[in-house]
């Protein structure tokens, strides 16, 4: 009789923490649902409008009864978006390179060398990033008008260098690719070692092979930053030869006017590339976020 009462029992609170399990998990569903949408209804707004005619804007519909796909060509010329596509691709293209040179160097001596004040050294190249951008946007720019330093050629403002050699390293970059660094065996360097390598040898044919997750998320992020920079272009350039995708868009809010579908097809374009390089990546940008700073 005592048996079968604590089987009743246990029976009932397996049953209750069950439906307490669930009833967690569907709230926990819920609340990531939600988070979803709000998340995905500006970019589903932003699509929908442009592919709608103008009069579908004004009637705020939510979906167009035909889409215009015409709307991406007539704001690609509208636009001259073909000039400043290639200007942010160039551009992305020397940020990527430049960082990735310096921040693989960088995070590997950090990660893999000894050598002497090298914790100081890290913190206080931790420390800038605690900076806010907008307190070294002046110095910046008084450094590319050649004002605190001489630059080969005298001021930058208006070309190529302006663009892309102030990002062409960061904080953040060298962190991820040094903890990732770190935490390649030991044995895979007394190896390297005993065959003759030096520290270049195994960064090249060792180290880098393994590390292609932490490489494609400084890739990403470097891809991102470069693409959709806009203040900076705007504050050294003054002349349309240099200026990139977002200060296109810029330009073009005033020129359409109110033309919400066409304004609304400009920003898609603008995203695709972004979106495309995110998709090639993302395996590795997800392995990269995961295991960089864990040991084992």
């Amino acid at each position: 009789m005592v048996n079968t009462a604590l089987d009743i029992a246990s029976a009932a609170k397996r049953k209750n923490n069950r439906v307490g399990y669930y009833l967690g998990k569907a709230i926990l569903y819920l609340i990531l649902i939600l988070g979803a949408v709000i998340f995905i209804f500006p970019f589903f707004w932003m699509i929908s409008t442009s592919l709608m005619t103008l009069g579908e804007t004004i009637t705020r519909v939510m979906l167009p009864k035909v889409p215009q796909w015409q709307n991406y060509i007539t704001a690609w010329n509208e636009a001259k978006f073909s000039k400043y596509f290639l200007n942010s691709t160039l551009i992305a293209l020397g940020t990527i390179a430049g960082l990735l040179f310096t921040s693989i160097l960088a995070g590997y001596a950090f990660g893999r060398i000894e050598f002497k004040g090298k914790n100081i050294f890290f913190a206080l190249f931790l420390a800038t990033m605690m900076i806010p951008e907008s307190v070294t946007l002046i110095p910046n720019f008084l450094m590319i008008q050649s004002k605190i330093i001489p630059l080969p050629g005298g001021s930058w403002m208006n070309t190529y260098w302006a663009l892309t050699v102030p990002f062409m390293a960061n904080a953040f970059s060298v962190f991820l690719l040094k903890q990732f660094f770190a935490q390649v065996p030991k044995e895979l360097w007394d190896a390297a070692r005993i065959d003759g390598a030096d520290h270049l040898r195994f960064l090249v044919q060792v180290v880098l092979p393994i590390s292609k997750a932490p490489i494609m998320t400084v890739l990403l992020f470097a891809f991102t930053g470069a693409w959709n920079a806009f203040q900076w272009p705007l504050l050294v350039t003054t002349k349309e030869v240099w200026r990139p995708m977002m200060i296109g868009l810029w330009n073009f809010t005033s020129e359409a006017g109110p033309e919400t579908h066409l304004l609304m097809a400009g920003a898609v374009i603008t995203l695709v590339p972004i979106l495309v390089v995110y998709f090639i990546t993302q395996k590795q940008f997800t392995q990269g976020i995961a295991t960089t700073g864990l040991k084992g």
